[in-house]
């Protein structure tokens, strides 16, 4: 008999040569009389015990009810096998190899199967074939010297009579290709695209893929045959050779060009599966094909790209299957999901794109999570194309910041943030709002951040900004990123004096409310930002001028209540006392109440303030320690000096600027560089203990101060150690820094030997003497895929700044852009915060960087972008040392 006849023949047996066998005839029966055949004619010296069969033996490896037993059983049939195959028992060796890969799925060691499988593959029996070439291409790689030896098999195989056989040689091929193998049997599988028989032609299509997946170089071998794959009529042929002619166009420029020519042929291909009636053979769910239509669509896209006449003849095409695609199945859906991608990436006409955001649009109202999902991402990569044809969408968009899926939501507040512009700013940030008040943690930082820059760049005017701002303070609690605090302070610095007051007033009644409600510790930066604000302008607080200012909340009620000097020191202590709030929050809270002492008029105010910041002279935190003695200084040694170290700030001006659309400018504020050296102190000195005497006799009250030069120097070196002398920066110094870094705000001192003209601009509340802004220098660090990065340089002696631009030509939008930085240990590096994250076709992201050289060697920065275009992420790294040489000079 040709065929010995044994459990995994019978099922697998092609049918041309299984035609011998009665199908009504019992196969057990057939079985159980073969193998007693076998078992009479073999001789007793080579009879094997029957193998366990494979269905068995995954019954046992499930049986097993630990770990070690499932190893055991593994281990006992593995050395079984390994047996047999000592023996060359060639009977059971299919049976073998198949339970081999079976524990090879599982994970454990199979290799000692590989020659076995190519001894399979020689056989010249197709079950054999089949289990070895399925062995070959999960045991085999090209690391493999076996690898090498199943070439010569391949190579008969392919010449095969018989089909099957053909198509078991070209899928192991395409899988287990190495390049050397792929160009010595590429002629092969060329010859084979030509075969008229459409199973092999199919399968050697697929196979040609791989290999120019593989080898690229060959691609121009298989374009004769290829284009010819497209006049065939099997479904089957075409779909291979779209995907061949795809991955093509998408590897090659030159090859992209060539098929342009073919756009004709594949939107007649597209027609006639629209037009065509039902066919069984290819209908799902009522579509006609739906695979070869999402797979010609997606050629179409590519090849439409930047060419006006390619896509000037698929927009009709396109048109058709947007209107005529059923919608009630999700094949519908998918078809127009490639309509509507094709639609956006090629030269469209503007009503054909607003068809395809509306279909976007439906899209969002349906039931299943996985297409409004689809529908957010597709929009948020082509709101730049067509924003008015986004925004009639923004009610539903909104209404998914509720929906109950987490990835939704996520996609949803990125593409709010997208679409907000001056016109829509109030309704969207009262959205915004809501949805940031009941959202997880997660979202929070992200969503408080995008929110302080949209509305500082669209704000419609300051009153409405600070209110923003203010929300965004509360709903956000602790989630807010450290720089939302300095830009707030910032906002309110440089702000009139009557929105000044309002601000104050504003954060008085949140302030109230979290220390009389005890939530004060969930919302931090809140009590950050209004205890600065309360310490700068607490005398506009208190005064009666306040109860002019009109808060009132949604129900008509005036909000705000003057305060009195003493309520307001007891809610501070109350909130000093707090041992939840964090150390950062209680130095906030120190410093302001300070400056309160000046603020504030009444004597047994400033006396229960000097009582609550001596308490802390001995407070257990080294840092609160160090600033409770050396404001209690003030208010003994040092009295006459306090009015004017705790003068209110000068108005903060921003650093970097960020482009508003009425064309007003805001800031980005950037972290102070403290340079404290002693020559500078010197220099104080000479200008405080200097002995030009005072010509108009401002403070002649504080003359006795001076009286003894001696203790006068230390006493005042002591107070002003580490005062920096340049000119006061933009940002608010840092409450976490030491307390000597407080004080670098502009003074008046009482001393009658000072000279007015010595002190002017360094001791009066005058704003900071202009100075000569250093000339720019950029620097290309990366140009790579469309994208720009650009460092715009200037300098500022031993710290240079350096801001980063980047700009994408890029078509789609780059999301979770994300720029890091390296220098050499002597250097240090500041980062402060990117303008956003997701960086949009003609769009920008700044960020500031700071870097300070003590040491004044060249500079070498090393840079790292990542981010994500069109569902790929993307990794790119350069090194940047082409910096001006004088640069930290």
């Amino acid at each position: 008999m040709a065929y010995p006849m044994y459990e995994v023949d019978w099922s697998v047996l092609p049918p041309d040569q299984n035609r011998r066998f009665n199908p009504a005839f019992n196969i057990a029966t057939i079985k159980q009389v073969v193998n007693e055949a076998i078992e009479r004619v073999a001789p007793v010296s080579v009879r094997m015990q029957t193998p366990t069969r494979l269905r068995d033996l995954i019954r046992q490896i499930r049986a097993a009810r630990t770990a070690a037993e499932e190893r055991s059983v593994v281990n006992k049939e593995c050395a079984y096998i390994r047996s047999t195959f000592r023996e060359e028992d060639s009977v059971w060796r299919c049976r073998n190899i198949a339970k081999l890969l079976y524990i090879h799925m599982l994970g454990y060691p199979a290799h000692f199967g590989q020659l076995e499988c190519l001894k399979l593959i020689a056989s010249p029996r197709f079950t054999d074939k089949r289990v070895g070439y399925l062995g070959a291409m999960l045991l085999l790689d090209e690391r493999q010297d076996v690898h090498l030896l199943i070439t010569n098999c391949l190579k008969n195989d392919l010449n095969s009579n018989t089909q099957f056989v053909v198509g078991l040689a070209l899928c192991t091929l395409g899988a287990i290709a190495s390049p050397e193998m792929a160009r010595d049997l590429a002629s092969e599988v060329e010859r084979l695209i030509k075969s008229p028989n459409a199973y092999i032609k199919k399968k050697a299509a697929l196979c040609a893929f791989r290999i120019i997946r593989r080898v690229p170089d060959l691609m121009e071998m298989f374009l004769p045959a290829t284009r010819s794959l497209l006049t065939e009529k099997n479904h089957g042929v075409l779909i291979t050779g779209v995907t061949l002619i795809t991955e093509m166009c998408e590897n090659s420029p030159d090859t992209l060009n060539h098929f342009k020519k073919i756009v004709p042929n594949l939107v007649r291909i597209l027609k006639n599966l629209i037009l065509a009636g039902y066919s069984p053979e290819h209908d799902v769910s009522g579509v006609s094909d739906p695979f070869l239509q999402v797979k010609i669509l997606r050629l179409l896209r590519i090849l439409g790209k930047n060419d006006a006449e390619a896509s000037e003849a698929m927009n009709d095409i396109l048109a058709q299957v947007a209107t005529n695609t059923e919608t009630s199945k999700n094949v519908g859906n998918t078809i127009l999901y490639e309509t509507v991608l094709s639609i956006m990436d090629i030269k469209s006409e503007s009503s054909l794109r607003v068809l395809a955001i509306n279909i976007l649009g439906r899209f969002l109202l349906n039931n299943d999570k996985n297409i409004r999902y689809v529908a957010l991402n597709t929009l948020l990569r082509t709101v730049h194309v067509d924003t008015s044809a986004v925004q009639r969408h923004r009610t539903t968009i909104l209404e998914c910041l509720k929906d109950p899926d987490v990835s939704i939501r996520r996609r949803a507040m990125e593409l709010s943030f997208a679409l907000i512009n001056s016109q829509n700013i109030r309704a969207m940030m009262k959205e915004l709002l809501l949805f940031l008040e009941r959202s997880d943690a997660e979202f929070k930082a992200h969503c408080s951040s995008a929110m302080v820059l949209a509305a500082e760049r669209y704000a419609p005017s300051n009153k409405w900004h600070l209110d923003t701002l203010f929300q965004v303070l509360l709903k956000a609690g602790n989630y807010l990123r450290d720089d939302t605090v300095s830009n707030t302070i910032q906002i309110i610095s440089s702000a009139p004096g009557e929105r000044q007051a309002y601000a104050s007033q504003r954060l008085w009644i949140s302030l109230e409310r979290s220390a009389v409600c005890g939530d004060s510790t969930e919302k931090q930066p809140l009590i950050q930002v209004a205890a600065w604000t309360i310490g700068e302008y607490g005398d506009m607080l208190v005064s009666e001028a306040s109860n002019a200012i009109s808060m009132v909340d949604d129900d008509g009620v005036d909000e705000f209540v003057r305060p009195s000097e003493e309520y307001v020191i007891d809610i501070y202590q109350k909130l000093l006392w707090s041992t939840q709030l964090s150390i950062t929050t209680k130095e906030f809270l120190l410093l302001s109440l300070a400056k309160l002492s000046t603020r504030f008029t009444t004597q047994p105010s400033q006396d229960k303030i000097r009582v609550i910041i001596d308490t802390f002279g001995s407070h257990i935190h080294i840092e609160l320690q160090q600033r409770g003695v050396e404001l209690s200084q003030l208010f003994r040694q040092y009295a006459n000096l306090r009015p004017a170290l705790l003068e209110r700030m000068p108005p903060m001006e921003p650093v970097t600027t960020v482009e508003r659309e009425d064309s007003d400018t805001e800031t980005e504020p950037a972290t102070i560089v403290q340079q404290n050296s002693l020559p500078e102190q010197d220099a104080l000195l000479d200008l405080i203990i200097g002995s030009e005497p005072l010509s108009n006799g401002d403070v002649e009250h504080a003359a006795p101060a001076v009286a003894n030069n001696n203790t006068t120097t230390n006493d005042i070196l002591d107070l002003l150690s580490g005062l920096d002398l340049s000119t006061p920066s933009a940002q608010p110094p840092p409450l976490s820094a030491p307390m000597s870094s407080v004080f670098t705000t502009p003074m008046s001192v009482a001393n009658n030997n000072v000279s007015p003209a010595l002190l002017d601009g360094l001791f009066t509340s005058a704003a900071p003497m202009p100075q000569m802004q250093a000339p720019e220098t950029v620097v290309t660090a990366l140009e790579r895929n469309g994208l720009r990065v650009e460092l715009h340089v200037q300098r500022g002696g031993e710290t240079a700044t350096i801001t980063m631009k980047a700009h994408s030509s890029a078509n789609s939008a780059m999301s979770e852009f994300l720029f890091q930085a390296a220098v050499p240990r002597t250097f240090r590096l500041d980062m402060m915060s990117p303008s956003g994250s997701v960086l949009t076709p003609q769009g920008e992201i700044t960020q500031l960087l700071k870097i300070t050289n003590p040491s004044k060697t060249p500079l070498r920065l090393r840079i790292r972008i990542s981010y994500t275009i069109d569902g790929n992420p993307v990794l790119e790294q350069a090194e940047v040392n082409n910096f001006p040489p004088d640069l930290f000079n």
